[in-house]
């Protein structure tokens, strides 16, 4: 069975389309979804209907969707202390999205078990222990150990990094980052996802790279008219580091 596993959509919906074409070119049958579905990013509401709508899915929370939905002044606090235009996005987010949306958001689950073919999978956002730690390239592997201590699962898949990579532990678990649809912080900015296809207890895992109309979602941003909002489509045009 082929699965399509994505993360970190942020509101993109060009890149978006551009990865579900992709993914239906290649015949995946399911789409487990890591979360960060609307935050900061050209089209929130579109995003979370497009995403809650969707049938054959699995979705999980991420870190910026929990801060949507709990939204608290403490919370705004502690957002702009480190990243002041992502406290400025978040502001404009929960303003324009419904209760409804903010509701199906809170909703997610944090992570999500499930098997297929036979081996045991573990859905996350940041890592098994919170939804904003960081799994990226080159970290020593005890590390990685250390954040999967105690994980029943083959195979874990997480985001929140917007950095693809892979871990292979010594326990013979296999930890991958599919990167990010909406904003991805690669060398060359392409929508990042994974195609995993499981087959008699065993699972294969490619990281596929779309090209997608950055142009016009960088315009869509810059319309959305708060403050920052020019950091953020420079962010999609050439990003140089992660926010969030």
């Amino acid at each position: 069975m082929k699965v399509a596993i994505l993360s970190d959509i942020h509101a993109n919906m060009q890149a978006l389309d551009a990865v579900m074409a992709d993914l239906k070119s290649k015949n995946c049958e399911k789409v487990f979804c890591l979360g960060d579905i609307a935050m900061a990013g050209p089209q929130p509401r579109m995003a979370v209907d497009f995403v809650r709508e969707q049938k054959n899915w699995t979705v999980i929370q991420g870190n910026t969707d929990k801060l949507i939905a709990d939204f608290s002044p403490q919370i705004i606090e502690d957002v702009k202390n480190k990243f002041p235009v992502m406290a400025k996005a978040l502001v404009d987010d929960v303003y324009i999205l419904e209760d409804d949306k903010k509701a199906y958001l809170k909703a997610l689950p944090e992570k999500y078990e499930l098997e297929l073919e036979g081996v045991k999978i573990l859905l996350v956002h940041g890592s098994p222990r919170r939804n904003n730690e960081d799994i990226l390239p080159d970290m020593p592997l005890n590390i990685i150990e250390e954040m999967t201590a105690g994980v029943d699962a083959d195979v874990i898949f997480c985001g929140h990094t917007h950095v693809p990579c892979g871990y292979q532990t010594n326990k013979k678990q296999t930890v991958v980052n599919v990167g990010s649809v909406g904003r991805p912080m690669t060398s060359e900015p392409k929508a990042c996802y994974v195609i995993a296809d499981f087959q008699n207890g065993g699972f294969s895992i490619e990281h596929r790279f779309t090209d997608y109309d950055r142009e016009t979602a960088a315009e869509i941003v810059k319309l959305r008219g708060f403050d920052g909002c020019e950091t953020l489509a420079e962010m999609i045009l050439h990003p140089k580091q992660r926010h969030a």
